[in-house]
């Protein structure tokens, strides 16, 4: 441990392309996925058999297969397998959070060097049957002869076969982040025109920044997939305003399949480290992490499932002593358009401000052409635990190659925020 804090290093980071669930990564899992991107980074950052203080990762949508998922991946990678694995979940804010977590454990002296990377897969979903069929199960290996097996299921019911796949519904309240979403875009008054551009604007980036090259050594090809599934480089916003909602089917929804994030197939990593690593390995610092801050707010009782990083950035621009526009760039996670819309919409707000965030003043607006850059996840996709790690990596070749501070704001489920500040070298 040392008396004083170091600078974290950020060196960049890589991922698989994302793709749409049950589509090309269909027969992939979690474990697969995170293997390959972790493959991706020891490649690039020349790191086989290399051993790595700390590789902090996970998933949201796991099976029991999926046990020790982060060690299993090291393993399954060319790194030291001295390299210890630890597997953690903060739902859409799990890889972002790990990043935090190794940065605060290079900057006090723990650790030198740390991947954080997240995994996440809808198109195999983990799917049980009753409580009263799994029990039937255990009892049938408890059994001995073919004959007491079979009387094992001699009273059971066709029902007990129902399958019961897992539930995208917040335990809580019975909603969904989309229902829940679409009562924020009320509640904030957020137009479905806004939405529409928004998503627009960020297949648009998205697209320029595949055809720029910029793309080209963020990913690494994965079954035979060298991009990102979801990208449109034809969309046309008019046809946007023809697409029915989702989550609302009244005339007053506004939420739709194009200006919210689908189901997505994908993992990512971000490799930290500190300053004295990096130039015994001649890597290159890229950025470093500053600050990260998590919230979780009270959405049960109406204070919006999405809107707690709201709160996790004010507190966060507090302890850092900066105001909101003292940022050449802005990372806003776009679960939804209208998650994005809604959060820059409260900290303008001196009513909200002033009970949300305790402050006199409202944060007020940013420069949206700062916003989002390169493109977000309503154009890429939305692999849960993989979105953190994404923004990281392409925050940090932004920021390398621009120079500047940036923002990081990642909604979760179960109504938490997580940002991170990163800063050019």
């Amino acid at each position: 441990m040392t008396d004083t804090l170091r600078r974290v290093a950020v060196l960049g980071g890589v991922r698989i392309p994302f793709c749409r669930s049950n589509t090309l990564y269909a027969d992939l899992s979690n474990l697969e996925m995170m293997t390959a991107a972790l493959d991706g980074l020891v490649e690039k950052y020349n790191l086989k058999g290399e051993h790595i203080d700390e590789v902090v990762g996970g998933a949201v949508v796991t099976h029991s297969k999926d046990f020790n998922l982060t060690r299993e991946a090291v393993l399954g990678t060319k790194l030291d397998p001295s390299t210890p694995g630890v597997t953690m979940m903060q739902a859409c804010g799990t890889s972002l959070q790990a990043a935090a977590g190794i940065g605060a454990k290079i900057a006090c002296g723990q650790i030198e060097s740390g991947i954080a990377c997240g995994s996440d897969t809808t198109s195999d979903p983990p799917i049980v049957f009753s409580k009263k069929f799994a029990k039937r199960l255990n009892e049938v290996t408890q059994k001995k002869t073919t004959l007491d097996k079979i009387k094992t299921f001699k009273s059971m019911s066709p029902r007990e076969l129902t399958p019961q796949p897992p539930s995208v519904a917040e335990p809580r309240t019975g909603l969904t982040m989309g229902e829940h979403c679409e009562l924020m875009a009320k509640e904030w008054q957020i137009p479905r025109d806004q939405q529409d551009l928004l998503a627009f604007e960020s297949h648009k980036k998205g697209a320029a920044a595949y055809e720029s090259g910029y793309m080209d050594d963020l990913l690494v090809p994965c079954a035979g997939v060298f991009r990102d599934n979801n990208l449109r480089t034809d969309m046309e916003l008019e046809k946007l305003a023809t697409l029915r909602t989702v989550f609302d089917r009244s005339d007053a929804g506004t939420l739709t399949a194009a200006n919210s994030t689908p189901l997505t197939d994908g993992a990512s990593t971000a490799l930290l480290s500190s300053e004295e690593w990096a130039a015994k390995h001649n890597l290159p610092v890229m950025a470093y992490l500053t600050h990260a801050q998590h919230y979780g707010n009270n959405f049960v009782e109406g204070d919006g499932l999405l809107m707690a990083p709201t709160i996790a950035v004010s507190k966060m621009l507090e302890r850092a002593n900066l105001t909101l526009q003292d940022f050449d760039f802005y990372e806003i996670h776009e679960a939804f358009a209208a998650q994005v819309l809604c959060t820059l919409k409260a900290w303008e707000d001196p009513q909200y401000c002033k009970t949300k965030l305790g402050r006199d003043q409202p944060l007020g607006s940013i420069d949206r052409s700062k916003l989002n850059v390169m493109g977000s996840s309503l154009a890429f996709g939305h692999p849960f635990a993989a979105t953190g790690a994404r923004i990281i990596a392409n925050l940090a070749k932004i920021l390398s190659e621009r120079g500047g501070r940036g923002l990081i704001s990642v909604c979760t489920a179960g109504g938490m925020g997580v940002a991170a500040i990163m800063e050019s070298p």
